[in-house]
């Protein structure tokens, strides 16, 4: 599934990257999908040099550049990273050395350059090699025109990192969300890279203005999706803030907002994966006390 809070991964990412295999699937117009291991990946193809948003592992990469000429003539020109997690920007350096240019937004740049430590892992990410580090960033938003098509990429609130963009191919109506969208598993709220859950909502509403019904939606991790799947993910995940929230404010312990139960509805198809119900609620309970506390 993810790398987590910015360190090592889990089960997913933990498997023999020798057996992944990287498959490429049709989205809309000459954006396609690569999935293998780690976060997905989109592809806009086209004879001015093909984008690609994340770029899973290091070791994928001939892998990844054998799926991408399947469907783009041209080798890719940009990585456009949606944040700074390792299954979406681990083959950020093997690209540049390829001479593609690297994008993100400021904060994956910062975080990139310095080691990171992750409290609750108990788990240091060492900084990444200069060759890795975006060569291109922006605070705000950056539009790429190119095979025929507008690609905009627009930072987002803090939400499941502090560096989040989405990736918006206005032609095709496709968006890829990074990992604020996780369709079929619960977020994944890394308050050690500076998300939070307020800000995941937040987030979410900010794809969905720019959606209709006809878009596609690229996740982070799982299938693509629809706009009302990301309605309805944004329903579960606005639910459970809201009642853990209440508990937090009625001056509830951890032990006793779990005892309550505010996933349990939502348990069978969300928390299945990496975070768990549990883990979900430890780091919900524990951001949401600390920014708002108990009034």
């Amino acid at each position: 599934m993810l790398a987590v809070l910015g360190a090592a991964a889990p089960a997913t990412a933990q498997q023999n990257l020798d057996t992944v295999r990287v498959t490429v699937q049709p989205v809309a117009g000459n954006v396609h999908v690569l999935f293998g291991s780690g976060g997905n990946m989109a592809l806009l193809a086209g004879d001015d040099g093909a984008v690609l948003v994340d770029d899973q592992y290091a070791p994928l990469r001939e892998r990844i550049r054998a799926a991408v000429a399947t469907v783009s003539r041209t080798p890719v020109r940009f990585v456009i990273n949606t944040h700074v997690h390792g299954d979406h920007t681990g083959g950020n350096e093997n690209f540049g050395r390829t001479g593609a240019v690297i994008v993100a937004h400021d904060n994956v740049r910062t975080r990139l350059s310095a080691e990171q430590f992750n409290a609750r892992l108990n788990r240091r990410t060492p900084a990444a090699p200069r060759g890795a580090l975006p060569i291109v960033s922006f605070s705000e938003s950056v539009t790429f025109h190119l095979n025929g098509d507008s690609v905009r990429v627009v930072h987002l609130p803090p939400a499941h990192t502090d560096g989040d963009a989405y990736i918006h191919f206005t032609r095709a109506n496709v968006i890829h969300t990074g990992d604020v969208f996780n369709n079929g598993a619960y977020p994944l709220v890394d308050t050690y890279s500076g998300g939070s859950i307020d800000g995941y909502i937040t987030a979410i509403d900010a794809v969905l203005a720019v959606a209709d019904d006809r878009t596609r939606i690229i996740p982070g991790h799982g299938p693509v999706a629809t706009r009302a799947d990301l309605v309805e993910y944004r329903r579960v995940v606005a639910t459970i803030r809201d009642r853990v929230l209440a508990l937090v404010r009625a001056g509830k312990s951890l032990t006793e907002a779990a005892a309550a139960k505010p996933t349990a509805e939502f348990d069978d198809r969300w928390g299945k994966g990496f975070v768990t119900p549990d883990f979900l609620l430890d780091v919900v309970y524990n951001d949401l006390k600390a920014r708002h506390g108990s009034r």
